[in-house]
């Protein structure tokens, strides 16, 4: 019965990671317009996300067995590190908010590794170095390339998408677009079965077909939300500037993906559309408060995920009350402070705006 249980969260992981991983590598598509029903786009990310799935298998074994040892993997183990994943995840999705599978898994994974003092330390710092340096690396290129774009579209107005040159652009960039979602379904599906992988439940083969599976429907039926926010929240797009975006992320991730390395595909995607958008609008787009959010979201996940993982294992397989009461008061001492301090700070402004006004 834990098995199955086992199976079904990452089932169901699998369905919000289609919602919030690969979702988003149609959001340039969508926003500029090249595929301009919601259903389409998610439709595509759906069919190449499980393709790319297939060639995920360097990831999976990541996942499974490169962070923590798998001597300390059994049922349980995955049940709490998949449901702490989890549940990151589908908050965020309720949100809207593109958030990295990658990073709330091996959250999830570290916290059970700490809470057994058993980490592989080197593997650990070498994928938290990635999804500091991918993204950024991201942003360079979708920067400079952004530049080499707008002189171009300047010079050559049908370059913009309303001429002659429209239906080849529109082409390219749902190709990219595929692309990208290829790239996620290659490196995000290990974040749901790797950890059922690690713990002998389902071999790699079987494991990425169901999550592959999975990952598309939950693209169908829940990346909606995503969609709209990486597709129109942040930034306009033209055509050339969504390829741009998604030949930029896609082909980061499809190499981390070779090295067996995860990494965050959302925040690459959106670090690109942030570089495109810093051209065009200036540092008045890092004004937004959606793009605040997403930061937020993306600090705070993991460290839920790790906290989330961390607590149920002291809660259901050591029965350390004690380290578990201590970790839940420091963790309500900090929202209260935190939520002291956002009141604080909301009063200060409007009683600056009060006086403004007088």
């Amino acid at each position: 019965m834990l098995a199955i249980a086992a199976i079904i969260i990452a089932c169901f992981f699998a369905m919000n990671i289609g919602a919030s991983g690969t979702a988003a590598a149609m959001g340039p598509a969508y926003g500029s317009g090249a595929i301009p029903k919601k259903r389409n786009a998610m439709l595509l990310v759906g069919v190449f996300a499980f393709l790319g799935a297939l060639a995920g298998g360097e990831v999976v074994r990541t996942i499974g067995s490169g962070i923590i040892p798998t001597s300390i993997v059994d049922v349980e183990l995955v049940i709490i590190i998949l449901g702490a994943a989890c549940l990151s995840l589908f908050i965020a999705n309720l949100l809207g908010i593109p958030l990295s599978t990658s990073e709330v898994v091996v959250g999830a994974i570290v916290g059970a590794g700490i809470a057994y003092q058993s980490l592989f330390f080197d593997k650990l710092l070498m994928i938290v170095s990635f999804w500091v340096i991918v993204p950024i690396v991201a942003f360079l290129f979708a920067y400079a390339a952004g530049h080499l774009v707008r002189k171009l579209e300047n010079k050559y107005p049908d370059l913009t998408g309303k001429g002659k040159w429209r239906k080849p652009l529109v082409m390219l960039l749902i190709i990219s677009g595929c692309m990208e979602a290829y790239a996620a379904g290659m490196n995000n599906v290990a974040n749901a079965v790797g950890p059922l992988v690690g713990a002998g439940l389902l071999e790699i083969g079987p494991a990425i077909l169901l999550g592959g599976f999975f990952v598309a429907i939950g693209a169908l039926l829940l990346g909606g939300r995503v969609l709209e926010t990486n597709g129109k929240r942040i930034t306009k797009l033209s055509l050339l500037q969504g390829s741009t975006v998604s030949l930029t992320g896609g082909s980061l991730v499809i190499t981390a993906s070779i090295f067996g390395l995860p990494v965050p595909l959302t925040q690459v995607t959106t670090s690109a559309i942030i570089g495109i958008g810093t051209v065009e609008g200036g540092l008045r787009l890092w004004q937004k408060s959606i793009l605040k959010q997403i930061l937020k979201v993306w600090i705070v996940s993991p460290l839920f995920s790790l906290v989330l993982s961390y607590g149920l294992i002291l809660l259901f397989k050591k029965g350390d009350y004690y380290t578990l009461f201590v970790l839940v008061s420091v963790l309500i001492a900090t929202a209260g402070a935190y939520s002291m301090y956002q009141a604080a700070r909301q009063e200060r402004r409007t009683t600056y705006d009060d006086g403004a006004g007088i």
